[in-house]
């Protein structure tokens, strides 16, 4: 894993241009606690053996975290798993057994071994039931109970949208031991950092103030805006239901394919989130629009497979796309930091036959039906025009549907440009 070099506020800045940071308790002291290497946690409830595309962000948070030297823990909640989390729910989640908590925690285990190092105690992977489940109940309500106001805690967002439904006193009982799981960590690992959803705030900041009065100490808190699509959908869900991390629950095609279909308006915004694709390059493709985002998407698709399954897997998966809907264009000279390996590039240029054209022969003025004459694409004008006509030319991905229109040298993308008749027949045009 890359290191970053960086004190705590360039981290924070980071996190925040690329979108992961909604709120955060103390801004100055957060910055402050992350100066040098320190000790931060995410919990997971272990409701599934996989984590699905919506626990991208704070799984990406914990590696930018590593990233500049921070030891991220991640907390398994076999404990508070046994009760279930209210927060962001409008009715009580399902009660699991011991035993599918603890096949579910294993499988969330090696899911975020592929995106953290844990080796040397680099990152640490801990069950809250470890600590909760021995827990003498009328110790806890005397030692940690008597720090929390049922007041403040009814006015918190996650409690009072499940008054009107109804809200168990397990589940009430969440809150007290969120706040002392973080309690816990402050005072076993020096962890004085909880981050999360938006809808863990009332949670973080109880286990703020429950370690500022047990131990006399500051800690922070940080949560993460809740990530929908630009058409209102919450992140990760499709009309077939959620997107999985596991290969088991979603192919590694669809799983690429999910990425490619990317709504337009939302392709700059997942690359800042979901990649580390420097954000001096992504800057400079966030005025790109319509055809030109379209390798955008591919490079985005690519990147969340690869981190996600591999590479290995990820070049499949395009390979696989490309036999089926025909050569596409994956585009990776537009991000220069893509990871995409350049044998893929090679594997399927070689086999694309190239044409050069001079620059000034552009500017004198190079119709695209005489384009696809002289690249033998087809044998006549008049096959050209009819091409054209029917909606079986392209140039990229755009669809063309003029037949006077004339060859640019913007449509040449890193000094190439594709011309398609239909799916399958294909021409690489390059610039001299």
């Amino acid at each position: 894993m890359e290191l970053k070099e960086g004190k705590g506020l360039d981290v924070l800045n980071e996190l925040k241009e690329r979108g992961f940071v909604e709120q955060v308790t103390d801004e100055e002291g957060l910055g402050e606690y992350l100066s040098s290497p320190s000790t931060c946690y995410i919990g997971f409830d272990p409701t599934a053996d996989s984590l699905h595309v919506g626990s991208l962000v704070p799984i990406l948070s914990l590696v930018h975290m590593q990233r500049y030297g921070h030891r991220p823990i991640v907390i398994v909640g076999g404990g508070t798993g046994l009760i279930g989390d209210p927060s962001g729910r409008t009715e009580m989640r399902k009660l699991l057994s011991r035993d599918d908590i603890d096949r579910n925690a294993l499988g969330i285990k090696n899911q975020l071994a592929r995106f953290l190092n844990f080796d040397d105690g680099k990152a640490l992977f801990l069950n809250n039931a470890d600590w909760l489940t021995p827990l003498n109940y009328i110790d806890f309500l005397r030692d940690i109970g008597c720090h929390f106001s049922v007041n403040r805690m009814l006015a918190t967002e996650s409690y009072r949208m499940r008054l009107e439904q109804g809200l168990t006193f397990i589940e009430f009982n969440y809150m007290l031991l969120q706040a002392y799981d973080f309690y816990y960590l402050a005072k076993e690992y020096s962890c004085f950092l909880q981050m999360g959803g938006s809808d863990q705030w009332g949670n973080i900041v109880a286990g703020v103030d429950l370690i500022r009065r047990k131990l006399g100490k500051r800690a922070y808190g940080m949560t993460f805006p809740l990530i929908t699509t630009a058409s209102g959908s919450k992140m990760g869900k499709t009309a077939q239901g959620a997107v999985w991390l596991s290969e088991e629950k979603t192919s590694v095609f669809d799983f690429y394919q999910y990425w490619v279909n990317t709504d337009d308006r939302d392709v700059v915004r997942f690359l800042k989130l979901f990649t580390f694709l420097p954000l001096e390059e992504i800057h400079k493709v966030e005025n790109l629009t319509g055809e030109q985002l379209n390798p955008l998407k591919r490079i985005l698709a690519y990147e969340v497979t690869a981190l996600v399954h591999g590479h290995e897997r990820a070049k499949e998966a395009y390979l696989s796309a490309c036999k089926t809907f025909g050569f596409i264009e994956i585009g990776a000279d537009i991000l220069p930091s893509s990871s995409i390996p350049r044998a893929i590039l090679d594997e399927v240029s070689d086999a694309i036959p190239v044409t050069m054209i001079n620059k000034e022969k552009i500017d004198e003025g190079v119709s695209i039906v005489d384009l696809f004459v002289e690249t033998g694409l087809c044998n006549s004008r008049s096959a050209a025009k009819r091409l054209i006509e029917q909606g079986g030319a392209y140039v990229n991905d755009r669809r063309v549907v003029d037949i006077h229109e004339k060859l640019k040298k913007d449509l040449f993308v890193g000094g190439s440009l594709l011309l398609k008749a239909g799916k399958k027949r294909i021409h690489r045009v390059r610039l001299e």
